[in-house]
């Protein structure tokens, strides 16, 4: 983990990695977490990950983000193997990943076996 990460830098970095993305407070997000990894590079966070868990054996990794800039150098490969250490050191024995099926490849890449999941829209 970095240091402690605050609402200015990752609405900076959110907004410069998705598009429509609205700026908003993550004290919800991060008090939820049971880890993230952050990068940064001369003073600017450029990637992040963050895990949420279930207290238990379970976690899934949420919010996979590299600046466009630091996107296919494998930085975000970099950022999920280490969310993956930092969890697993925290006692969780499952990391669920679920994405997108063009994202698949990225995290096969970061040591995940492809499963199928399902989504339900709130």
């Amino acid at each position: 983990m970095c240091r402690q990460l605050g609402d200015d830098e990752l609405n900076d970095l959110f907004a410069a990695s998705w598009h429509d993305y609205e700026t908003r407070s993550f004290a919800p997000v991060l008090g939820r977490s049971c880890g993230w990894v952050g990068e940064q590079e001369r003073g600017q966070l450029v990637g992040f990950v963050n895990v949420a868990g279930d207290g238990g054996v379970h976690a899934v990794i949420l919010d996979t983000t590299a600046r466009p800039e630091a996107r296919r150098i494998g930085l975000g490969i970099e950022l999920v193997k280490a969310a993956a250490l930092e969890t697993r050191g925290r006692g969780a024995r499952w990391l669920h990943v679920d994405c997108e099926p063009h994202l698949a490849g990225f995290y096969v890449r970061s040591d995940s076996d492809p499963t199928t999941a399902g989504l339900v829209a709130l």
